[in-house]
């Protein structure tokens, strides 16, 4: 599947359109360039999801929870950008997120591959030479 997002404002529809095909996945590893939009369009996908609190980056807490409106599922978003060693994701416990059937969105996951389970989908953003942005990810 392909997304384009040719503008910021285009982001709600591009979130809609990606949340429709969720399914029962709950894995999702989001790669990309620095600055590619992986936290910006994450936002858009809690937004979408009904998540009314304040959506940041976990860089420096590797994890943020929040509680979807809707569902009243939590939603797990995590940024592995800082992990230094591989023994950080195990101290924080990771199975209990990866494998609680909760919604995870992991940015930077390849600094963690071997950890991630076989069912995450990977999710490709890049950007245009327009300043667009596309994401593929398989349905």
């Amino acid at each position: 599947m392909e997304i384009l997002i040719p503008h910021v404002a285009d982001l709600p529809v591009a979130a809609a359109e990606f949340v429709k095909h969720i399914g029962s996945r709950t894995i999702f590893a989001f790669h990309g360039k620095m600055g590619a939009g992986k936290t910006t369009f994450i936002k858009a996908i809690c937004r979408e999801l009904g998540v009314e609190d304040v959506i940041t980056s976990p860089t420096f807490a590797i994890v943020n929870e929040y509680t979807s409106s809707i569902t009243g599922e939590p939603i797990y978003h995590f940024d592995f950008y800082r992990i230094k060693r591989i023994e950080e994701v195990y101290d924080m416990g990771y199975e209990e997120y990866f494998y609680s059937g909760n919604l995870c969105l992991i940015e930077w996951p390849e600094l963690i591959e071997d950890l991630l389970p076989e069912d995450a989908v990977r999710v490709e953003i890049t950007e245009g030479d327009d300043g667009s942005r596309i994401v593929r990810f398989d349905v």
